[in-house]
């Protein structure tokens, strides 16, 4: 494919465009050429570095500064430190000697034999570097020095140390110090380290003391040595910025001049839709301009970019840009002219056509090609709308239904459809773009209907129009002849064959319609009293649901009354049927009117019972039962109710469960919510035979709890769920005839779901099992 496009963009060299972009091409490359020098000479010079370097070498030399003092003021410490030690050590060797031989001291010759007897105390080396050991009797007479100071034998040590000196007083206690001493060597007195320890017997004690001069003599020799090497450095270092900076302000301005010569390029390549390119072909390596960074939306960088960074974003279909490198290298051919695309930085695709040329820079062996890209989308884009708009209008002669034909102003045949060579039977060879009018005519199999030819100079004046004609097999064909504005002819040809049929059969449609409009207008007369007919129907069918609906009301009445009425004689009867149960007046005498009374309690309770569900009932239905919502314990409630039923399930062996959580509480009526439970619950143990299982549990779902009642009963089928709940429903099996009920427990369960905002739902299998569920709204609890 990238072989076709190359001769695709060779071919085109010929056009005019072609020439102008090859000679812009031609002249941009040597322009490229000498500012990619330029700017590899310039790369050195970084514009951070200028101003980081200088800044380094000053913080560098603050930094050695800084290190070095921090040296010489610890070597100082340490000297100091070295010098109290050493003399600390000696005057304490010195006198441990002297005590050990002041005993054997005569009287007479005291001073020779103590000046004695100090030289052979003395460690090796004690009076080097200057320092001076003094020995004082018991009245604190300097009586032996070493070295040799006659000046000071025969006074007091006091007069030189002072006699209010700690080193005096505390001894060795005192440590060592710096104190000023005239040992009349010289006009004034110097700073000596100083230290004294006390002496036994006849001797009093003995001093050390040294010059401050000495003990820091070679200290000052290290601080000037490196004082001198400080400064030297500095001046070097500053030497150097002045030469960087000096280097720097030049490389600046060559970068100025750089960046204004790059610019005024990068603008003109913009305005032009072009960029230029840098490809070392040996190591794969690009460089690109500021406009074609540009041209590709992104952000310009001065970076070199890799072989992989520009496949890339090269679209692999439209060329090879590693085998195009390679068949450069092996061919040695100069010149490049290919077209592609490359991904925008939006991800949409822009055409691009790179022109190069193959130049090998003085002092290299590595070739690279150097040229420009030029964005051909919107030439492309044209192209491609020209195309597509061609093969739209061939689609669109194509698909329409007409024979289409269109002939130049000499009469040549431009384009047809294939309508129209069917309907001439003419040969594929007959219908190519350029054929003569007469080829075309005489290769027809029904020239009569075939326009007749036109001349340019009959076109101006010969009559345009449409005219009809049939065709052997019976067809009809409208054919519409017109010119065109560059003197050409179009016809075309429509069959209008079902349009002929259609009018004939409208004329038949006619004769009937005349017919029809006659029986209409008697049928006209027959829907009219149909229509009072059914008025009088709605009337009547309305007066009907109205008494249909007082007579509902009534009968809700009817029974709220009847139900007040019966409870009162009702509550009388199982009160005096459970006294005389009881016997709490006596005894009865015959054990079968006890059974009696029982048997009048248990049917008086269940009267009561159902009267109770149809009054209950008849408040729903007539809209009067209302709720109380409060927060309620679900744990509570379900208890109460599982209570209740205890007594009926322990007769048939049944037993109940209850899952539900103490913490749960949900917004509901305290009593409606124990007679919804309690309607469950006593459905569930009626219908589930001896030894089974009625459970019940409540879980949180979202903000709601759901309650399920579940059992092990006979179960429901599905045709009779949907019917089970209303009221007086009851499913007809074997065993539930055999079980007492008034059809209202669920239908009241139900109701009262419905009026805290719920529903109730049952899922049931035969002789498995049902369970009833509904949903309360949840509640926080106040503890």
């Amino acid at each position: 494919m990238t072989r076709a496009l190359a001769g695709d963009a060779s071919t085109r060299r010929g056009d005019k465009d072609s020439k102008t972009e090859k000679s812009a091409g031609n002249a941009s490359l040597h322009l490229t050429a000498t500012l990619v020098a330029l700017r590899d000479t310039i790369l050195s010079s970084d514009t951070v570095m200028r101003r980081v370097i200088p800044g380094l070498a000053i913080v560098f030399i603050i930094v050695l500064a800084l290190f070095r003092a921090g040296e010489l003021a610890t070597s100082h410490s340490d000297t100091e430190a070295a010098a109290q030690t050493t003399l600390s050590l000696m005057a304490t060797v010195t006198a441990n000697r002297l005590n050990a031989i002041e005993n054997t001291l005569p009287a007479n010759g005291f001073r020779t034999n103590l000046k004695r007897a100090l030289a052979d105390s003395l460690p090796a080396g004690a009076t080097a570097r200057s320092r001076v050991f003094l020995v004082a009797d018991k009245s604190g007479t300097i009586a032996a020095t070493a070295p040799a100071l006659p000046a000071l034998e025969g006074k007091p040590i006091t007069a030189l140390l002072s006699p209010s000196q700690p080193l005096t007083v505390f001894g060795a206690r005192a440590g060592v110090l710096s104190i000023p001493v005239d040992l009349g060597r010289d006009d004034t007195s110097q700073q000596y380290l100083a230290t004294v320890h006390h002496l036994d017997g006849k001797l009093g004690m003995v001093a050390v003391l040294q010059s401050e001069n000495a003990v820091y003599a070679n200290w000052r020799d290290d601080l000037s040595a490196n004082v001198t090497l400080f400064v030297g450095t500095s001046l070097v270092l500053l030497a150097v910025i002045y030469g960087f900076f000096s280097q720097a302000t030049r490389a600046e301005s060559a970068d100025e001049m750089y960046a204004s010569t790059r610019a005024r390029i990068d603008t003109a390549l913009t305005h032009g839709r072009c960029g230029l390119f840098d490809w070392d072909l040996s190591r794969g390596r690009m460089f690109w301009s500021s406009s074609l960074y540009e041209l590709l939306g992104r952000e310009p960088k001065d970076d070199i970019l890799s072989f992989a960074d520009v496949a890339d974003i090269t679209h692999p279909d439209d060329i090879d840009l590693l085998g195009l490198a390679e068949h450069l290298l092996e061919t040695g051919e100069t010149l490049v002219d290919e077209t592609f695309r490359m991904r925008h930085a939006d991800g949409s695709w822009i055409w691009l056509r790179a022109r190069g040329e193959i130049q090998s820079e003085p002092g290299r062996a590595e070739p690279h090609l150097i040229g420009i890209c030029i964005d051909i989308t919107e030439q492309h884009q044209l192209a491609e709308q020209s195309r597509m708009a061609d093969l739209r209008l061939r689609d669109a002669i194509e698909t329409i239904s007409e024979a289409f034909v269109l002939w130049n102003a000499k009469n040549e045949l431009v384009i047809c459809n294939s309508n129209y060579q069917s309907l001439h039977s003419l040969p594929n060879s007959a219908v190519k773009a350029g054929t003569p009018y007469s080829d075309v005519i005489a290769a027809a199999s029904n020239a009569e209907i075939a326009p007749q030819p036109v001349t340019v100079t009959q076109r101006g004046g010969a009559p345009e129009g449409s005219y009809e004609a049939q065709l052997e097999d019976s067809r009809w064909l409208q054919i519409s002849e017109r010119r065109t504005k560059d003197g050409g002819f179009v016809s075309v040809g429509t069959d209008i064959t079902a349009l002929k049929k259609h009018e004939e059969k409208l004329m038949e449609s006619e004769k009937r319609l005349k017919a029809t409009v006659s029986d209409l207008q008697k049928s006209r007369q027959t829907l009219e009293f149909q229509a009072r007919q059914l008025v009088e129907m709605a009337d009547k069918y309305q007066e009907e649901k109205t008494r249909a609906e007082a007579a509902n009301k009534a009968k809700s009445e009817f029974l709220a009354n009847i139900s007040h009425e019966l409870r009162t004689p009702l509550n009388a009867i199982i009160g005096f049927s459970d006294i005389m149960t009881q016997e709490m007046f006596g005894p009865i005498g015959t054990e079968r009117y006890s059974d009696y009374c029982k048997d009048i309690y248990s049917s008086g309770t269940y009267l009561l019972n159902v009267i109770n569900d149809i009054l209950d009932m008849s408040k729903i239905e007539a809209g009067r039962m209302s709720i109380d919502t409060e927060i309620v314990n679900a744990a509570s409630a379900a208890e109460d109710a599982s209570r209740i039923v205890t007594g009926a399930a322990t007769e048939k062996n049944i037993s109940v469960t209850t899952n539900v959580a103490d913490d749960l509480s949900v917004h509901a009526d305290k009593r409606a919510l124990k007679q919804i439970l309690l309607n469950l619950l006593a459905n569930a143990v009626k219908f589930t035979s001896d030894s089974g299982v009625v459970a019940l549990k409540a879980q949180p779902r979202g903000d709601r709890l759901r309650f399920e009642v579940t059992d092990t009963g006979i179960g429901i089928s599905e045709r009779d769920i949907e019917r089970l709940a209303q009221p007086f429903v009851q499913v007809e099996n074997q065993f539930t005839k055999t079980h007492q009920g008034s059809g209202l427990g669920l239908a009241i369960a139900r109701s009262l779901v419905e009026l805290h905002g719920g529903s109730l739902k049952i899922h049931s299998e035969v002789k498995k099992g049902t369970t009833v569920s509904f949903t309360l709204p949840l509640a926080e609890n106040e503890n």
